[in-house]
């Protein structure tokens, strides 16, 4: 039997209706194989004899007990029944409580013996007259035995995921009656991938994950399914990877301009920033089209990178645009990219929705006549009225921002422009290649030299003194420092208004008007509740009043922004007080303090951001992480993986592992990585294997017309299907 064969309603299964159907259809199962194909999310074990009252408190338990007393009935309706049973090995009694089950009452009889499984909870006799506590049964499930010496294993029961109205034993019901619908499936990976991994048959690892023997039986069902979706998900993206990339080069060329404006940069290149620089540059010389995802830590060097490789196209007589999520993001790099090409002959533009009129007007004639090089901005770069002569190249900063649609309105742009996008939010790198399998993946790692790594402290709130007279010292020192907090102002019924991205109309080194009683408040004083930067402005401006501050935050209009972030980087201001709107893009050499408020409400991406901003030059730098208690769990694990490294890819694995893959994947955004059983937190080994061997099976074999992989022609478009893609 082929897959395909299965690919039939589920209600043509017995005892499945119209309504049954449905239901499953919100679980995303329409037919006989989606409904085989979905794992259960876990199992009960009921392998082993556990007598009542020697299971810890809450678990499981399988044992087989006699019917004390049972017909004692309860509720308003009389609908639920109490049964009293006795354990036929050590004696001990529980009570059994079946809420909404009164149809027990034909089915179970005092003097009889059940098969027993369900969950204990421990109650306390104090209201019955009695001390210490007595098991107590609400989950249950029980069955009739013999006699007082039967014990019926029940084996690995499975456990689905459920929707209402749909119940377990519907689910287990229907997966037996279509798994005894199969004898056998073809095989749907190549024979030598199955010899060579040791993979099991792919119908009887699906009967495995239904219905193992054991645990480990289910491990190793698991494994060959896992391989067998990343094997579909990296042909299908792989494949699409090569209908861009054409495997004839040119000869790689290093332009006279590209030498000398590397030559004259007061610094180095990191051997990182090199090694990346050549990828790009061997890209550009394929006569197909270049599709990279450059990786990199805040701070790293990826930007400049990106205008080297931006020089290379120019000097190949194309038109480079450089796109950022942000006006504010877009106006710093134009502000930095027109200092660095200023001997070079390149000639550079800024468009965002704010130009407008004849010099609007203006720049886009000069773009479509070829005189304009390099155009920085926003969206505004794709919309229907920007003509580009030669657009040969497109650089996107914080890709992940954008959406698919916007990215290729850009790249329409121009005849099939190479393609270089980037993201400060490093991704564990083998989560990157299954995410991103259709783009060549390159890292830079190493900082630049001279960098000392940040020293990260997590503080309670009532160390914040100490924390507050560490900053002090360096302003004494001709220092800079961030003072980040969640929301913006505070609210007079003590509800917070979060960091927003409306326009307002904040001044320059002034507090908006805050709530009565607000500034009567000190640094301190807030441990119980969100603080606000309105009112912390008021207060530091007080505590530092020595030195100058001013307050950015996503209210004030991007001009009034750029002048308070530009008074910041000229050294005019010595403190900002601010919202995350300060998380990118910001590069002050002299800031060395980074001090985050309620640190336990942000990310860790979001705080590993933050961080970054400080630590960009040879000054030691500190960053201090302020929390009030109670901090939650995950909250606690995010502050101690700051704490303890400052590695962005080390932090991007911890992070998964906190937060589950199933946030991870949304990053992808061409649709949702629907995996049913690899987990991206695990399988790191096992989705190198299958890339390694999908390349191999392509790099021989890239129309999949060999009889060896027949079954891969023959399955693609299922499994396909079955992951959204």
């Amino acid at each position: 039997m082929r897959i395909k064969d299965l690919e039939v309603s589920v209600n043509k299964l017995a005892g499945v209706g119209p309504k049954t159907a449905a239901l499953y259809k919100t679980l995303g199962i329409e037919t006989v194989f989606d409904l085989i194909a979905t794992p259960p999310r876990g199992y009960e074990d009921r392998t082993k004899r556990v007598c009542i009252g020697e299971q810890q408190d809450s678990l499981n338990q399988t044992n087989t007990v006699v019917v004390v007393l049972s017909k004692s009935f309860f509720g308003p309706r009389l609908s639920s029944i109490r049964i009293t049973v006795e354990d036929t090995l050590n004696g001990r009694r529980a009570i059994l409580l079946g809420f909404n089950r009164s149809f027990l009452d034909k089915q179970v009889f005092a003097g009889s013996y059940y098969s027993l499984y369900g969950n204990q909870i421990l109650q306390n006799n104090g209201s019955r007259g009695q001390s210490g506590k007595y098991p107590e049964f609400s989950q249950f499930e029980i069955k009739h035995v013999k006699d007082s010496d039967s014990f019926v294993p029940g084996g690995l029961i499975p456990v689905y995921g459920l929707t209402a109205n749909l119940t377990q034993n519907t689910v287990r019901r229907d997966v037996k009656n279509a798994l005894s619908g199969v004898s056998a499936l073809e095989p749907v990976l190549p024979f030598p991938v199955i010899r060579k991994y040791q993979l099991t048959d792919y119908f009887e690892a699906l009967r495995a994950m239904h219905a193992p023997r054991s645990i480990e039986e289910a491990r190793t069902a698991r494994r060959t399914l896992a391989f067998t979706e990343l094997f579909y998900l990296q042909l299908s993206t792989q494949r699409k990877s090569g209908e861009d990339v054409k495997r004839d080069r040119k000869t790689v060329k290093v332009y006279a301009a590209e030498e000398k404006f590397i030559k004259n940069l007061p610094y180095s290149l990191t051997a990182d920033q090199e090694k990346v620089l050549s990828e790009i540059r061997e890209d550009m010389a394929s006569s197909g089209r270049m599709n990279r995802l450059l990786q990199g830590d805040v701070g790293c060097g990826k930007t400049l990178v990106a205008w080297i490789s931006a020089l290379h196209a120019i000097s190949e007589g194309r038109q480079v645009a450089f796109m950022a999520p942000t006006e504010l993001l877009a106006r710093q790099h134009a502000s930095s990219a027109s200092v660095l090409f200023e001997k070079t002959g390149v000639n550079i533009a800024y468009l965002d929705g704010t130009v407008h009129g004849r010099s609007r007007t203006l720049l886009l004639k000069e773009l479509e006549s070829g005189n304009i090089d390099l155009l920085i901005g926003t969206h505004a770069l794709f919309s229907k009225d920007v003509v580009y002569r030669n657009l040969g190249y497109v650089i996107i900063d914080e890709q992940h921002r954008f959406g698919v649609e916007q990215r290729n309105a850009l790249f329409g742009k121009g005849e099939n422009p190479d393609v270089l996008l980037m993201t400060a939010t490093p991704i564990p790198r083998t989560l990157a290649l299954t995410m991103y399998g259709n783009l060549n993946v390159s890292f830079i790692k190493i900082m630049p030299a001279g960098r000392l790594p940040v020293k990260t402290f997590v503080i309670s709130s009532e160390r914040r003194e100490e924390m507050f007279r560490a900053v002090e010292v360096e302003f004494s020192r001709g220092h800079q420092a961030y003072f980040v907090y969640p929301r913006i102002e505070a609210e007079e019924d003590g509800g917070s208004e979060r960091e927003s991205g409306g326009d307002g109309d904040g001044v320059q080194g002034a507090a908006r008007p805050v709530s009565a009683g607000a500034s009567e408040r000190n640094p301190s004083a807030q441990d119980n509740g969100l603080k606000d930067v309105e009112t912390m402005y008021e207060e530091l401006s007080e505590r530092y009043s020595r030195y100058r501050g001013a307050l950015i935050h996503s209210r004030l209009t991007d001009d009034e922004k750029i002048r308070i972030l530009s008074d910041f980087a000229e050294g005019k201001l010595d403190f900002l007080v601010a919202t995350s709107v300060v998380e990118v893009g910001i590069d002050v050499k002299n800031a060395t303090c980074m001090v985050v408020e309620n640190a336990g409400n942000f990310g860790l991406s979001a705080l590993h951001q933050l961080r970054g901003r400080v630590g960009r030059s040879s000054l030691q730098s500190w960053c201090f992480l302020v929390y009030d208690n109670p901090l939650s769990e995950d909250g606690r694990k995010r502050l101690s993986v700051l704490r303890s490294t400052t590695d962005g890819f080390v932090i991007a694995e911890e992070d998964l592992k906190i937060r589950g893959p199933g946030e991870i994947t949304g990053l992808r955004q061409s649709g949702f990585l629907n995996l049913k059983y690899a987990r991206l937190d695990s399988d790191i080994e096992l989705m190198a294997e299958v890339r390694d061997e999908v390349s191999a099976l392509l790099e021989s074999d890239s129309g999949l017309i060999k009889a060896e992989n027949a079954p891969v022609r023959e399955n693609l478009g299922v499994f396909c299907k079955g992951l959204g893609i």
